[in-house]
């Protein structure tokens, strides 16, 4: 299916026209009085819907001062706005960085509405919004998704979603990245005229929201804004890579400052950019979302509010850190999303009569583990002919030895050592670096006799596994998404995606399906008697012209529990 950068512009030009046309008013770039001309310059957006209201927002200024602005929006059940339903005022300032949120209440459940907002003559492009079910609900249908770099290509994946039959968009994390503008993924950026601003990594308020509103000001973002309500968490690019509770990989205290301003400027920026419902504590995002007697959404946060600085996985393979690291790694009290948190989802998942749990975090749950031996060959700092060599012996040797095994062969005494060794997570920024917590979360599912399902981002590619306790008990089954536009494994491993994906499938036992090269979006289709989840990948991010592949029969994996 081809997908033009015309089309997407000229569906952004209709929805202004339509408001126009809704409130006989003009253009904001036509006012009589330009120094009071108001842009609408990123579109609208909703987000955080309940079965009685939804988050909605926009951003407006005045083209040549900083004066405050007056809005006021309506939301009505026909696009020409003969039936508004809700309605206020507020205003945005600088202090706001020209943001606006408001959060209209007495909505129907399960109804797609119109909103807009206006300032005098001028009016905003008009948004598509739809409340939560109550009830008895036959399916929901979820657009699931992450990682959307900016510099790295193209938002093609946003413009998918957006034309999709999904009732709600749901985004993982990583919805901006920090990095300067010649930083990570940045290869193509000049070429596709979408290199980052402010040019610098971003550490400072002003920063943070520059970068969010390059991000907003891309034509397919603005577009899937527009069209769904979007459920979102932040991961760690929202902060710095590889953010924990105190600190990141990429934050260097001595040059950058200390974390903790850094950390709470980004979430003021992200509280002002998202459409999200903004609480006291704009550190607690972790919420919930029912869709009547169907399922419960819990969204957690398991990068920032509670977790604990990650193990290095090369200090779990040299002699002379390792014991430490395992028992920083084995603590039965090492946190990812902190007690409270915790304790609230325990809470929550107990109150939940719905038939199915579904719970939306960053990072992927499921146990990746690799042999020691396949650890310590393939390390990632050595990418010489020998060392790849090295490397596909030891994988080469464990998938005969588990074949053998699987044959019920006699197997030699290397070949038993080789299945007998210790296994651990190729990825301890995942939940693999936190076991205890981990067992803690699906314990609970278990023994509330929960149906599980888990959503996952962060890694930029797909993969479905099932979800297992450390006895081996099967709880529930992971569905985690590609990415909008961030490389994946195919990006740094040197082997063809096939091979990639042999190996991921050969090696790590509660891994069902993956794929290692493509970027796209999860569509999760619920009912009371299966979960689907179905991968479409897009075949560029390079052009706005590109194709999407309609999921195979291995790319739609069905949970019946």
């Amino acid at each position: 299916m081809q997908n033009t950068n015309s089309r997407r512009e000229f569906l952004i030009k209709i929805s202004s026209v339509s408001a126009v046309l809704s409130t006989g008013g003009i253009l904001s770039a036509c006012g009589s009085n330009e120094s009071q001309m108001v842009n609408f310059d990123y579109g609208v957006a909703s987000g955080d819907p309940l079965s009685d209201r939804v988050i909605i927002w926009t951003h407006a200024k005045y083209q040549y001062t900083d004066d405050a602005v007056p809005l006021t929006w309506q939301v009505a059940t026909d696009l020409e706005f003969t039936k508004i339903i809700s309605s206020g005022s507020g205003q945005t300032n600088a202090d706001a960085g020209f943001t606006f949120k408001s959060d209209p209440t007495g909505l129907s459940p399960n109804q797609s509405y119109y909103f807009r907002f206006q300032s005098g003559v001028h009016t905003s492009p008009i948004g598509k919004t739809k409340t939560l079910p109550i009830g008895a609900v036959s399916d929901v249908k979820l657009a699931v998704m992450s990682c959307s770099n900016y510099p790295a290509g193209f938002f093609n994946v946003y413009a998918e979603i957006a034309r999709s039959d999904a009732d709600v968009a749901i985004h993982l994390g990583d919805y901006i990245y920090e990095y300067a503008a010649t930083g990570y993924a940045s290869e193509k950026a000049a070429s596709l005229g979408r290199t980052s601003v402010p040019s610098n990594e971003i550490l400072t308020l002003s920063d943070y929201r520059l970068r969010h509103a390059q991000y907003k000001s891309d034509a397919d973002s603005k577009q899937l804004h527009a069209s769904k309500p979007l459920i979102a968490i932040w991961d760690d690019h929202e902060f710095a890579n590889d953010a924990y509770i105190d600190g990141a990989e990429n934050h260097t205290p001595a040059t950058e400052g200390s974390f903790s301003a850094r950390k709470t400027v980004a979430m003021q920026a992200y509280h002002e950019w998202m459409p999200i419902r903004t609480g006291t504590d704009k550190s607690k995002i972790y919420r919930s979302f029912n869709f009547g007697n169907l399922l419960s959404l819990h969204m957690l946060d398991t990068r920032i509010i509670g977790r604990e600085k990650q193990v290095d996985i090369t200090d779990l393979i040299n002699p002379a850190k390792q014991a430490a690291a395992v028992a920083t790694l084995s603590s039965p009290t090492r946190q990812l999303m902190g007690v409270e948190q915790v304790q609230w989802l325990q809470t929550q998942m107990a109150a939940s009569t719905a038939t199915w749990q579904v719970i939306g975090q960053q990072v992927l749950m499921a146990r990746m583990e690799f042999p020691l031996t396949i650890l310590q060959a393939l390390n990632s700092s050595d990418t010489s002919p020998q060392a790849q060599a090295a490397g596909q012996k030891a994988i080469t040797d464990y998938l005969t030895a588990k074949g053998k095994q699987a044959q019920a062969y006699p197997l030699t005494a290397v070949e038993t050592a080789i299945l007998n060794q210790p296994k651990l997570g190729y990825n301890l920024d995942a939940w693999d670096g936190y076991p205890a917590a981990r067992e803690i979360l699906l314990s609970t599912a278990a023994q509330l006799k929960k149906r599980l399902v888990v959503l996952a981002g962060d890694t930029h590619n797909a993969w479905h596994a099932d979800l297992t306790l450390m006895s081996g008990l099967k709880v529930g089954e992971e569905f985690a998404t590609s990415s909008v536009s961030s490389p994946g494994l195919e990006a740094y491993l040197s082997l063809p995606p096939a091979q990639i994906k042999g190996i991921f499938e050969g090696v790590v036992k509660d891994l069902k399906w993956m794929d290692a090269s493509r970027r796209g979006y999860l569509k999760l289709t619920v009912s009371s008697s299966q979960v689907q989840g179905e991968w479409f990948f897009i075949d560029t991010i390079s052009s706005r012209s590109y194709k999407v592949d309609t999921p195979t029969s291995a790319e739609k994996r069905i949970y019946s529990a």
